[in-house]
This record gives C-alpha cells, sequence and structure tokens, in this order.
C-alpha cells in the first residue's frame, strides 16, 4: 500500500491517493473527519486553526461505503485560499511578488530549499513544506486505521514531554498491557496537551503559556503503541522489510521530527543485556510471550505479539513571534527573519498525525505480510498467523 500527497498550505486543496488498500473495507467521511478534527486539537495552536475546520471529499475509490481496491481519492479544502486566490494562484496571472519572502527561517526548509529549486521567492518552499501537509497524511492515516481496527489493532498516543516537562507516575513502557495502553491513551484524549498525567498536563499548559509570552515555540516528546499485532509483521531477511527500519524512516518524514526510538531506545545503550532483553515465557492460550517489553514489540525486524512502543522527538517550531536573525537574500543583510502564522506549540497535533504515519507503515507491512485483495481475506490470513503462533 502507498500513498501520495499534493498542494500548498495556502492552495485551493489538499489531495491524497491511497493505492492499495483492499475491497470491502467500510468507510465513511465521518470516520476520517473525526482524525482531522483530532489534529486541530492542542493548547499551543495558532490562529490558523481557527480558520480551518477540516472535512474531507472523498473523490474516489468508494461505493456505497465500501472500498472497491481502486486508488482512492481523497481531499481537504483549504478554506484559507479565499483569502491567497491572487497569490497563490497556479495560473499566470497569480500576484507573484506579493507576500514574496526573502527572509529564511532558521530551522526551516527555505534557505535549503530556494537553493535547490533556484527560487528567489521562499514561498514556493514554504507553501509545500509547511505542517499543514499532515492534514492530508492524517486523512490518508484514517483510512489505514479503519483497516486495522477490523483486525484487531489499535494504534494510540500520549504526549510525555513538553518544553522539558515530563510526566511522571506512569508505569514504565516496558511493562505495560494492551490494556493500559488503551487507558493511558483515553486519558491524554480529553487533555489539552495530550498528556495523561494531569500534573504534569498543568506544568505544561504554563510553559505553552509563557514561551507564548515571550514569541518563541516549544517541542517535546511522543510516545505510541500499537496493540493487538500478531507475531509476524515486517521480516528480518532484508532492510528494507525491516519493520523497525521502516517505522524509523517514516517517524522522521513528519514536519518537526528529529529523533526516533523503539521500546527502551537509547536506554538500551547504557543498561547490560541482562536488563536489555526480555526474557521468553509460554502461556497456555496465549503461546509465546515476554515477561517484560524493552525491544518494544519488535525483534530482528518483526513483530513478536507485544504492544509496538515508538517514541518520537519533536523540535520547537522555527517559526518565531520574536524571530532569530537570518540574512536577506536580496541584500546580504542582516534581518529578522520572516513570521508566518503558526503555533507555539504542535506536540498534541503531531502526536496524532505520528498516529497516522505509523497506521499507515503498519498497513503496509502488514498488507506485504499476508497478501490479500479483500478486507475477509485478509481477516483469515491474520487468524491464520495468530492461529500458528498459538500452536507452535
Amino acid at each position: 500500500m502507498r500513498y501520495l500527497t499534493a498542494g500548498e498550505s495556502h492552495g485551493p486543496a489538499l489531495t491524497v491517493i491511497m493505492e492499495g488498500m483492499v475491497a470491502g473495507l467500510p468507510i465513511e467521511a465521518d470516520d476520517i473527519d473525526k482524525e482531522l478534527a483530532r489534529r486541530q486539537k492542542g493548547h499551543g495552536r495558532g490562529g490558523r486553526m481557527t480558520i480551518e475546520k477540516d472535512h474531507v471529499a472523498i473523490q474516489s475509490g468508494l461505493r456505497g461505503g465500501l472500498t472497491l481496491g481502486s486508488p482512492i481519492c481523497l481531499q481537504v479544502e483549504n478554506r484559507d485560499w479565499k483569502n491567497w486566490t491572487k497569490i497563490m494562484a497556479p495560473h499566470i496571472h497569480a500576484a507573484l511578488n506579493e507576500r514574496r519572502v526573502s527572509y529564511p527561517r532558521p530551522g526551516h526548509a527555505d534557505l535549503p530549499g530556494a537553493i535547490k529549486y533556484n527560487h528567489r521567492d521562499m514561498r514556493n518552499i514554504l507553501e509545500r513544506s509547511s505542517a499543514r501537509e499532515t492534514a492530508a497524511k492524517v486523512a490518508a492515516g484514517a483510512v489505514a486505521r479503519r483497516f486495522l481496527a477490523e483486525l484487531g489493532i489499535q494504534v494510540c498516543s500520549h504526549v510525555l514531554s513538553i518544553g522539558g516537562v515530563y510526566s511522571a507516575g506512569l508505569k514504565m513502557c516496558s511493562e505495560r498491557s494492551d490494556s493500559e495502553w488503551l487507558h493511558i491513551a483515553e486519558r491524554a484524549e480529553n487533555s489539552p496537551v495530550r498528556c495523561a498525567d494531569s500534573e504534569a498536563e498543568a506544568l505544561m499548559m504554563v510553559a505553552i503559556d509563557r514561551a507564548k509570552e515571550k514569541g518563541d515555540s516549544l517541542g517535546g516528546v511522543i510516545e505510541l503503541a500499537v496493540t493487538g499485532l500478531p507475531y509476524g509483521i515486517g521480516s528480518h531477511v532484508h532492510g528494507d522489510r525491516r519493520l523497525d527500519g521502516r517505522i524509523a524512516g517514516d517517524m522522521m518524514s513528519i514536519q518537526a521530527i528529529k529523533g526516533v526510538e523503539i521500546g527502551i531506545g537509547f536506554r538500551s545503550a547504557d543498561l547490560p543485556g541482562s536488563k536489555v532483553h526480555d526474557e521468553i515465557v509460554y502461556r497456555d492460550g496465549e503461546g509465546y510471550r515476554h515477561s517484560t517489553n524493552r525491544a518494544g514489540g519488535i525483534e530482528g525486524g518483526i513483530t513478536n505479539s507485544e504492544p509496538l512502543v515508538v517514541r518520537i522527538a519533536m523540535k520547537p517550531i522555527p517559526t518565531l513571534y520574536s524571530p532569530l536573525k537570518t540574512v536577506d537574500i536580496d541584500t546580504h543583510q542582516v534581518v529578522e527573519a520572516t513570521v508566518e502564522r503558526s503555533d507555539v506549540c504542535a506536540v498534541p497535533a503531531a502526536a496524532v498525525v505520528a498516529e497516522a504515519v505509523l497506521a499507515l507503515t503498519i498497513a503496509d507491512s502488514l498488507l506485504e505480510t499476508t497478501g490479500g485483495d479483500t478486507l475477509e481475506q485478509v481477516k483469515i490470513r491474520v487468524a491464520a498467523m495468530r492461529e500458528q503462533a498459538e500452536r507452535f
């Protein structure tokens, strides 16, 4: 399964085409709209969220509420387009000199993109590199989530930290069961910062408000889990089939994500092997399991039926209302960086985006493992994988 997005931040719409999704999957626009709405929430979001109320238009790939097996085309309108029609017009009458950007923002794609594509107006770069594109990712991810849910697989997340304020009082990720992960996610869903720890939540909101007063921005750490996975998704035989490698690459493809770890991640480098590897146990009715889950549900690039645990680090957004110094590409004089409308903190929203991307990665690898052109075929094959593991 694969997907391709198109569209600019202030263009007419964002479009995503998904190819390879099975036939017979029930999908409604409300399933996608719900995820789009989740992406727009969070303490610290900027003015764009008061303009956009994202809704999906399903253009192809479904009939009667069921996927056909043909490419699915989803479109999300940019409501702010009406204010940018003259400037962002695709045709030759666009007002190319209005809102031109010649001051690159440190930490953004502005300067390297402009040099690469030889653009003297960096709006041609920032419009596409903008995290507005993640709305298309979330729309596609909603379809993948619906597919995984039919197989008893759930993707969830919570925010571990924002601006150096860390959640505490939660059991170590290596010790949580499927039900505990889902409980944490449920608590996080009701938090303005997607944090399951109420004390940390309050401190995170204070940190965001202080950063806003200073014209600054904050990043943070997000923890994700996938529950209900069988043994055998992914493979050890080549690097491009290892599920952990795919996840790391896809997580890093999300705007502003600068680090990825699976299981206990970087902590494993400081511990002896006896404190890193998970002892194997056998339980009647369940088959082979592990006494802990420090590996994060993946061994040798293959799922081992434990919750798949991913942690990602998001840098602060590079657009600052108290701008850093930069250089005007026309005069080479020192100036303050361009200020585009932006968020103070988008970590809670990034968690929703990461869920979508992780769902797409898992769905792709699962379909590669099972094959199948219809939902029922895949259900039968996943059931067979679970049965094989139980009687192994």
